[in-house]
């Protein structure tokens, strides 16, 4: 069957089925009316590179053809990181297992840019090789000496792997304090200066409290079925965990400072993707966590070592229903251009996605109808981003799906296990125009996805993405743009603030626009993004750029000319310009 029968496929209704009581939160509602097409020319196509630059291991989570539990279908984040400081990309790919054991080759792998289009597997050498369920990543500096760590989640125990500056990380779980009494289900995690002492602190989201003793198998419980399918129990009708948070004590260790902090009062959801940024522009970052098929969470930092929750308050914890959806990947940008973080969230299948729009001060309002984006309500949806992919000055939608129900596809074709990428291709004045082939093959091709990661790999001067696949190896889309658009990228270096510079904010005016992004330290689905920013700049040559770090200075840099990375020290200005490649 081609891609474009497939989609035909899709959209066709199911006639004579009946939606039962199922384990995510679904609406089941059809998609709205699709516009007439723009016409204008995408001028970005991406192509998987991944088998040609070395990415062949595949990504072992469970079996392919069916889902005993929920553990072996949630899969996992990916990460672009620059983990050697020679100013290339490399990638972290996690991994799961199987019920039944470990596969050989069945471990996370950290593969090294060899700067030609091509990566080499260093997992071993790295000390980094290790098997279990693995869901989330968050990458950054937590010890602020100049190379960046890692803090992986698991159902059993989370793992901080310290940078050793020469190619080579080591377990310090345990002596930094992060060891858990027992398993838990560690989702989302992101480091954050909450703060704002100069240290990364960590925030983790668990899921849910999995024990394989009293959850039943697929098939032994009459309500774990979708459409009369019995299909894996939750997350509905499982117990929620509590999420966490550790302050940063500035020699190696952490506190749990979870009850102290109020974050200990955000109970009853399912938390998966974490996502911290300045979300009321107060400058003090705050958390937000998309919760599945309960309502999503925003932590308010209330600059005192507290936070309150107030998801449902701002306008982010439902939809625009006031339904609970099953919230699973987050992209956070300036999709309209008004200076303020807008959040796009992702969903299951027949129901759309879900667009909040900022309106100022912390407040949201869900526009995803009027935005275009109910046409698409076929897919259940992973990792996405906000990423101008063809350079033309407005930020992009890209979204990755796949089943979680790989039972169905036999008796319900029109719900297949994997399914394509696509794009919501950003037409100005706060509307888009939905893209799949015509963005490339690498969008069109099928696949049952989980996380991404947006970054420029090859330093072209446009935004790759990185995409874990279930049972397969992972895809490297490699963007290709046309055209005569412009771009800049920005890295930070915090000196009074973190080193990573975590929780920085950008703001570029270029033209007639003006665009903001923050240093994030996880986004998509459990996944991290290049830590430089990406701005396409359109037809504009230069940009002028206001930082403020995450300490609250503010510097100024104007009249910065497009094409090249720049290279920003807190109180020190612009250190490095660099071309990167022709």
């Amino acid at each position: 069957m081609t891609r474009r029968g497939l989609l035909a496929l899709l959209t066709a209704p199911a006639a004579g089925l009946r939606a039962q009581r199922g384990g995510m939160a679904s609406r089941g509602v059809k998609p709205t009316p699709r516009g007439k097409p723009s016409g204008l020319p995408f001028h970005a196509r991406l192509t998987d590179v991944g088998a040609s630059a070395g990415l062949r291991e595949p990504v072992i989570y469970g079996v392919a053809d069916r889902v005993d539990y929920i553990i072996e279908t949630m899969g996992a984040g990916i990460a672009f990181l620059d983990y050697d400081n020679d100013g290339w990309l490399d990638i972290l790919v996690l991994s799961g297992r199987r019920l039944d054991g470990i596969p050989e080759g069945a471990t996370n792998r950290l593969y090294r840019n060899n700067r030609d289009g091509t990566f080499t597997d260093v997992t071993k050498q790295a000390g980094l090789a290790r098997s279990g369920w693995a869901y989330g990543v968050t990458v950054g500096d937590y010890n602020n000496d100049g190379f960046e760590d890692l803090f992986i989640t698991y159902w059993g125990q989370n793992v901080l792997y310290r940078n050793n500056g020469d190619g080579t990380f080591t377990d310090v779980t345990k002596e930094a304090g992060l060891l858990a009494p027992g398993p838990r289900w560690g989702a989302g995690c992101t480091w954050v200066d909450y703060d704002r002492n100069g240290r990364l602190d960590l925030f983790v989201a668990n899921y849910l409290k999995f024990d394989f003793k009293t959850i039943p198998r697929a098939g032994q419980d009459v309500n774990c079925n979708w459409k009369g399918i019995p299909i894996n129990c939750g997350p509905r009708g499982l117990p929620p965990e509590t999420h966490c948070l550790y302050r940063n004590n500035g020699d190696g260790t952490f506190t749990d400072v979870t009850a102290p902090s109020g974050i200990g009062k955000g109970t009853g959801s399912y938390g998966l993707t974490a996502v911290a940024a300045d979300f009321d522009d107060d400058g003090w970052p705050d958390i937000y966590v998309a919760c599945d098929s309960t309502p999503s969470l925003l932590f308010r930092n209330n600059h005192d070592g507290t936070f309150s929750e107030e998801g449902l308050e701002r306008g982010l914890g439902l939809n625009e229903d006031g339904q609970e959806q099953a919230g699973m990947g987050v992209a956070v940008g300036d999709y309209n251009l008004d200076g303020r973080l807008d959040i796009f969230k992702t969903h299951f299948t027949e129901d759309t996605p879900a667009l909040y729009a900022n309106r100022g001060k912390g407040v949201f309002e869900d526009v995803t109808i009027r935005a275009g984006l109910g046409v698409e309500t076929r897919f259940i949806c992973w990792g996405a981003g906000m990423a101008d992919l063809d350079n033309n000055g407005l930020p992009d939608i890209f979204v990755v799906s796949g089943s979680v129900y790989p039972e169905v596809e036999k008796q319900y074709p029109e719900y297949p296990h994997r399914m394509p990428r696509f794009i919501f291709r950003n037409l100005g004045g706060g509307r888009f125009e939905q893209l799949i082939e015509e963005a490339g093959p690498g969008v069109g091709a099928l696949h049952a996805s989980r996380g991404c990661a947006f970054g420029d790999f090859d330093n072209d001067g446009d935004l790759d993405v990185l995409i874990m696949n279930i049972n397969e190896p992972p895809s490297l889309l490699r963007n290709d743009v046309t055209g005569d658009n412009h771009w800049l990228k920005v890295k930070l270096t915090g000196t009074r603030s973190n080193r990573s510079a975590i929780g920085a904010r950008v703001t570029a005016r270029y033209g007639e626009r003006r665009q903001v992004q923050e240093v994030l330290a996880q986004c998509s689905y459990l996944s991290v993004s290049d830590r430089r920013l990406h701005f396409g700049l359109g037809a504009a040559a230069s940009a002028d750029l206001t930082v403020r770090w995450p300490n609250g200075s503010v510097e100024s840099f104007p009249n910065v000319t497009c094409d090249q990375l720049v290279v920003i020290r807190e109180g020190e200005g612009i250190v490095k310009r660099d071309k990167l490649r022709p």
